[in-house]
């Protein structure tokens, strides 16, 4: 089945060139078009700016990435003695992904989509199953990660980590059109509708989830934002506006697992490229940087029909190799209705 989506938006930047699309409408089998500069929930995208607080904190000497979970939220997880903070901030911690019990299907996150859950709460539910592997002995994905790495920061600053992100990162950056909205269900000022496929009756239809609570995801996922300030977070990270030379050397260094602290670290036709995936209901999306920093590109969309996933990584191999001028803009990432929007930044 061929890729396809409600909708799609991307900015792409060069050195010296900066390209924004839109494809498809707002809203599925509606006219409006897909607002270019439009706000989307962004998903594990958050753990970057989650991990980038974190280290900030090592620095500061008011945390060690050594340091075991027992130290500083001790009984949440068994095994707490052997499991570190880079453990949590690589997916070296071996502890299960909390998601997979909490949301196994569409029909479950219908179910809870306006439930609001608390860090513990969340915790617990990974708690109760199996680790994978022993601590630094293997590398999994899990969003329990992340959300214990929120409860160290508030553990550690005696603030909630969505203050520090703000403090920290937003606040400085100018990043007024990135949130995390806690329980706030909704996404606020333009945007495009997100949708997944339910069975019904005996066939498929399409339910709106734009609406929905993000504490469910927290600290490994709640973020919103724009293309165009995903961009910039990360233009400023790989820059080096956020963080000392050595800690973001720390920050960028796989080990071996193709992960670095909050950031998946991979080589794309010799030039390494770094930055973040995130998904949830129906939405699917990146934000990747070269390392030299003069390639960017965020995008995200809004899956109906089939898989979008090689056009996306088509697009984005495109954009992580052009020249320093962007000539034309890059093949859609999905076959989407509606007209196409681009404009330049100067």
């Amino acid at each position: 089945m061929a890729a396809g989506a409600v909708w799609a938006i991307a900015e792409v930047r060069t050195n010296s060139s900066v390209w924004r699309g839109a494809s498809g409408t707002a809203e599925l089998g509606g006219t409006r078009p897909a607002p270019v500069g439009g706000r989307y929930r962004a998903g594990s995208v958050t753990k970057t700016f989650v991990a980038t607080v974190v280290v900030q904190l090592v620095g500061e000497g008011r945390l060690g990435l050594d340091d075991n979970l027992q130290h500083w939220l001790p009984g949440l997880v068994p095994g707490d003695a052997a499991i570190t903070v880079r453990n949590l901030l690589q997916h070296t911690s071996g502890l299960y992904d909390y998601t997979a019990a909490l949301l196994p299907d569409n029909d479950s996150f219908l179910r809870i989509r306006f439930t609001t859950f608390t860090p513990s709460q969340l915790v617990a539910v990974a708690a109760a199953h199996p680790a994978a592997f022993p601590p630094g002995t293997g590398q999994a994905y899990s969003n329990t990660d992340y959300i214990l790495l929120g409860m160290l920061i508030e553990r550690v600053t005696g603030r909630p980590y969505r203050d520090e992100i703000r403090l920290r990162l937003l606040d400085p950056l100018g990043l007024r059109h990135t949130q995390l909205p806690g329980t706030f269900p909704l996404v606020t000022g333009p945007h495009a509708n997100l949708y997944i496929p339910v069975k019904r009756q005996g066939r498929i239809v399409p339910v709106d989830v734009t609406a929905m609570n993000p504490s469910m995801a927290g600290a490994a996922g709640e973020i919103i934002s724009t293309t165009a300030e995903l961009n910039r977070f990360y233009r400023a990270l790989i820059g080096g506006r956020l963080l000392r030379p050595s800690e973001l050397r720390d920050m960028l260094n796989p080990r071996g697992t193709g992960f670095g602290l909050g950031l998946e670290v991979a080589e794309l036709d010799g030039t390494t490229v770094v930055g973040h995936g995130g998904g949830g209901p129906g939405f699917l999306g990146l934000s990747f940087t070269s390392l030299d920093g003069t390639h960017q590109i965020t995008l995200t969309t809004a899956p109906w029909e089939g898989d979008p996933t090689p056009a996306m990584m088509a697009m984005l191999n495109t954009a992580l190799t052009l020249g320093d001028t962007i000539q034309t803009p890059p093949t859609q990432p999905t076959r989407a209705a509606g007209t196409t929007n681009k404009d330049r930044d100067q």
